[in-house]
């Protein structure tokens, strides 16, 4: 299937999305929001993939929200006369958040590892996405820009709730407050990047090597890392402690474990049994 604002490569247990409209410098369209969760879901439910990444093309990552592709009415109820409208309108906006917000959520939520490989500019929208990766990767010249204070506007499509655990509160403040650009190598001093590289081939060389390490994993295992530190995040820690007894009492193969385990003894890659398809959307 071709989509708008995407090239999409699955291959050897990696899904490899490329946002695809430099000459826009890959602002986020009205398609966009709806390829974005339709290509990762489908990869998810389908197990299609072991882990996904996330690239771009052009000298930036990308530009954010297009916020020309959603002037006009495009916010506004479009049935009811002026009164009903007016009383409408924040309902109807607040039901859109809620759609832009589940594009990236299902990033989150996919049982894969998923991996933003970053150049240029990540703005606006750009941080929401990169903020609910499980990893972030950017080139010397990469930076995040929280845009939204600049145009008299309140982060909400994820920003603020996700950096809060990736870095220290001051810093995100700072970051959201002066809405002044981060270069990579300060947010990877902050924990929000895993690693910089000189350019962007280096950087894609790296970040698909490490997908394929990741790929050849138990994705069972893999699947269990991702959701109980989500957990973790979200609990305390005695709750965290329970659930994963539970999930492992319930979940843990131990062919998968014996796999692994004769695998690595006699070098050769692991023969693991990859997620089953999901029957009922979620």
């Amino acid at each position: 299937m071709s989509y708008e604002c995407f090239d999409v490569d699955v291959r050897d247990g990696v899904a490899h999305l490329v946002m695809c409209r430099p000459e826009k410098r890959n602002s986020m369209n009205i398609a966009f929001w709806q390829e974005l969760p339709e290509i990762v879901r489908d990869i998810d439910q389908n197990a299609k993939a072991r882990v996904i990444v996330i690239s771009s093309t052009g000298p930036h990552f990308t530009a954010g929200i297009d916020l020309a592709a959603f002037g006009g009415n495009t916010l506004n109820p479009d049935d009811g006369d002026e009164r009903t409208q007016a009383i409408r309108k924040g309902a109807a906006f607040y039901e859109h958040i809620q759609y832009l917000q589940a594009a990236f959520s299902a990033l989150e939520q996919a049982r894969q590892p998923v991996l933003a490989a970053i150049q240029g500019g990540c703005i606006g929208g750009g941080v929401d996405m990169a903020s609910a990766c499980d990893l972030r990767f950017a080139t010397e010249d990469a930076y995040f820009l929280v845009e939204e204070t600049n145009i008299g506007m309140t982060a909400d499509v994820g920003t603020l709730p996700r950096l809060c655990y990736l870095m220290p509160e001051a810093i995100v403040k700072e970051m959201c407050l002066l809405a002044r650009p981060m270069p990579a190598r300060r947010a990877q001093q902050f924990g929000l990047v895993s690693d910089v590289f000189a350019d962007h081939e280096t950087m894609l060389e790296a970040v698909m090597a490490i997908a394929a390490e990741m790929a050849a994993k138990a994705p069972l295992a893999m699947r269990g890392c991702k959701q109980m530190i989500h957990y973790a995040r979200d609990h305390s820690v005695e709750d965290a402690l329970d659930y994963i007894g539970i999930w492992n009492a319930s979940m843990m193969s131990t062919d998968e474990i014996m796999e692994a385990i004769g695998a690595r003894a006699q070098k050769r890659a692991g023969q693991f049994v990859d997620l089953p398809k999901i029957k009922h959307q979620r």
